[in-house]
C-alpha cells in the first residue's frame, strides 16, 4: 500500500514523459520520411528556383537587341506602333495588349493572341518607337512578361515541363516543406544538450550539426517559400482561394463592363473576362480593333493617376466593354493600379488602386513577388538565391546523414505507424484528426501520406521472419 502511495504521484509524470518521447519519435520518423521521399522534389524546386531568380539580368543581355534600340528622336504615336506590329503579324492574330516603351532606348511590346499558345502566353512583337522597325518576335509569359529563356526556367521550376501533371511535383514539395521545417525545429529543441565532444568525433554527428544549423538559419525563409508556393499550386491553391473568398480577402479588380451596356442581368464580365469568348463588333478582328484610340486612352490613364513607367493597355474584347490600363511594376514601391476607360468618352469607369487593397491582399501580392525575387530588386534576388543554395546543401547533408547511418542489409528500423501506435490514445486520435485535416487542405500531402503508410506496411511485411509468414499461409 505504501509503495503504491509513494509511486502514484510519479506515475502521471512518467506517463507525460513517455507521451513526449513517443511524440518526438513520431516527429522524427515523419521528418525522416519527408527527407527521404520528398527531399528529391524539394531539391529540384530549390535548384530551379535559384536559377530562375538569378537570371533577369542574363535575360536582358540575351535579348538586348529586342528590348533596346539605338534610334534617337521623337517617338511616333502608340497607334502607329501598334499598326506596324499588326502589319508584320498579319490579319489572323488578335491584338491582346500593348506595353509602351518604359523609357528612351526601349522598345514597345505589342502582344497578340496566337493559336497553340499556353495559358498566360502571348506572341509579342518588339517595335522601335522612333523608326517603327520590328526588333523582335517572341513568345512572352505572364504578368511579368517573361521572355523565352526565363519562361523555360519558370516551367522547369513549376512543372518540370510536364504540363498540369508536373505541377504536382512542386505542390508536393511546398506541401511538406513547412512541416519538415517545424519538425526539425522540434527535434533541435529536444536535442540541444548533446555532447559537443562526441559530435566532433563522429562524421555523422558533424553532418547533422551542419544540417541542423542550416535548418535553423533558413527556417523563416522555408516557411515563407512553402506558404507562398502553395498559393500558386493546383489543389491546395484552390483551397486557399476558397478560404480567401469566404473571409473576404479577394484582391480587388476592375469591372470592364461599360455603364448602361445592354447586357442581360447577370451576364456582366469581371476581371477574367479577357480569357473567355471571342471578340464581337468592332473588336472582332485586328483590322477592326480600336487601336487608333490607344493614344487618347493612354493620356486618360495618365490623367487618372496611372504614373508608372511600366504599364499595359488592353483593348476591349466586345463593344460593350472598356479598355483597361494597368501598372505592372511589382518592385518596391509596388505599382499595380488598374483602371477601366470608356472608349467613347475617355472617362474612367472603374478602378482598383493598390493603396486601397485590404492588408491581406497586399501581403499576398508582396509575398508572391518576393518569392519570385522581384520585390526589392537585386537584394531580393540574392536573398532568394542564398536560401535556395543553402536549402540544396541542407538536403544533400540530410542524404549524407542517412547514408552514414543506413541500416545493414535486412535490418528494419521503426516505421511511422509503429511510432504512431506508441502515442497515448488521445495523442493517436489527435494525430489522426490532424492528418485528415491536412490531407483535405493539402490534397497532394494527403495522397503522399498514404504512400508513406503503404511503405510502412511493406516494410513491416518484409521484416517478418519467414517462419511467421509460413504459419499465416
Amino acid at each position: 500500500m505504501s509503495t503504491q502511495t509513494l509511486d502514484s504521484p510519479a506515475a502521471p509524470a512518467r506517463e507525460r514523459a513517455a507521451g513526449r518521447s513517443a511524440l518526438l519519435a513520431l516527429i522524427t520518423r515523419l521528418h525522416f520520411y519527408i527527407g527521404l521521399f520528398v527531399g528529391p522534389f524539394i531539391l529540384v524546386a530549390a535548384v530551379t528556383g535559384t536559377l530562375f531568380v538569378l537570371t533577369p539580368q542574363i535575360e536582358n543581355l540575351l535579348y538586348a537587341d529586342q528590348l533596346r534600340t539605338t534610334s534617337t528622336g521623337p517617338a511616333q504615336s502608340l497607334a502607329s506602333q501598334v499598326q506596324a506590329a499588326q502589319a508584320r503579324i498579319g490579319a489572323g492574330p488578335r491584338l491582346f495588349a500593348v506595353r509602351p516603351a518604359p523609357g528612351a532606348g526601349d522598345t514597345t511590346r505589342v502582344m497578340f493572341t496566337y493559336p497553340g499558345l499556353g495559358d498566360s502566353e502571348s506572341r509579342a512583337l518588339f517595335v522601335d518607337p522612333v523608326t517603327l522597325d520590328i526588333k523582335g518576335d517572341m513568345i512572352v509569359y505572364g504578368t511579368s512578361g517573361t521572355l523565352p529563356f526565363r519562361t523555360a526556367l519558370d516551367y522547369l521550376h513549376r512543372n518540370l515541363m510536364l504540363g498540369e501533371v508536373g505541377r504536382n511535383y512542386s505542390e508536393l514539395a511546398a506541401s511538406w516543406m513547412w512541416l519538415a521545417t517545424l519538425g526539425g525545429l522540434v527535434m533541435w529543441l529536444a536535442g540541444r544538450r548533446r555532447n559537443p565532444a562526441a559530435m566532433a568525433r563522429s562524421p555523422r554527428l558533424r553532418t547533422r550539426r551542419w544540417h541542423t544549423l542550416l535548418g535553423l538559419w533558413l527556417a523563416v525563409g522555408l516557411l515563407f517559400l512553402s506558404a507562398t508556393g502553395l498559393t500558386w499550386s493546383n489543389w491546395a491553391g484552390g483551397r486557399v482561394d476558397q478560404l480567401r473568398a469566404q473571409l473576404g480577402w479577394i484582391t480587388p479588380s476592375v469591372s470592364v463592363k461599360l455603364p448602361g451596356a445592354g447586357m442581360p442581368p447577370g451576364q456582366g464580365e469581371g476581371e477574367h473576362a479577357h480569357h473567355h469568348g471571342a471578340m464581337a463588333g468592332m473588336a472582332m478582328t485586328p483590322a477592326a480593333a480600336p487601336s487608333g484610340d490607344i493614344d487618347r486612352i493612354l493620356d486618360a490613364a495618365r490623367a487618372g493617376g496611372i504614373d508608372s513607367d511600366q504599364l499595359e493597355i488592353r483593348p476591349p474584347r466586345t463593344a460593350d466593354q472598356a479598355w483597361t490600363v494597368r501598372e505592372v511594376d511589382r518592385s518596391w514601391p509596388t505599382q499595380v493600379d488598374t483602371i477601366a476607360i470608356d472608349p467613347a468618352t475617355y472617362t474612367i469607369t472603374s478602378r482598383a488602386d493598390f493603396a486601397t487593397f485590404p492588408l491581406i491582399a497586399k501581403l499576398i501580392r508582396w509575398g508572391v513577388d518576393m518569392h519570385m525575387g522581384i520585390l526589392f530588386g537585386w537584394p531580393n534576388q540574392l536573398l532568394m538565391a542564398a536560401i535556395g543554395v543553402a536549402l540544396t546543401v541542407m538536403i544533400v547533408l540530410g542524404y549524407r546523414m542517412w547514408w552514414l547511418r543506413r541500416p545493414a542489409s535486412g535490418a528494419s528500423g521503426q516505421t511511422l505507424t509503429q511510432a504512431w501506435r506508441e502515442l497515448p490514445w488521445p495523442g493517436r486520435i489527435l494525430a489522426a484528426v490532424a492528418a485528415l485535416a491536412l490531407g483535405w487542405c493539402l490534397p497532394v500531402m494527403g495522397v503522399s501520406l498514404l504512400v508513406f503508410l503503404a511503405v510502412d506496411v511493406l516494410r513491416t511485411w518484409r521484416a517478418q521472419p519467414p517462419a511467421a509468414l509460413t504459419r499465416r499461409a
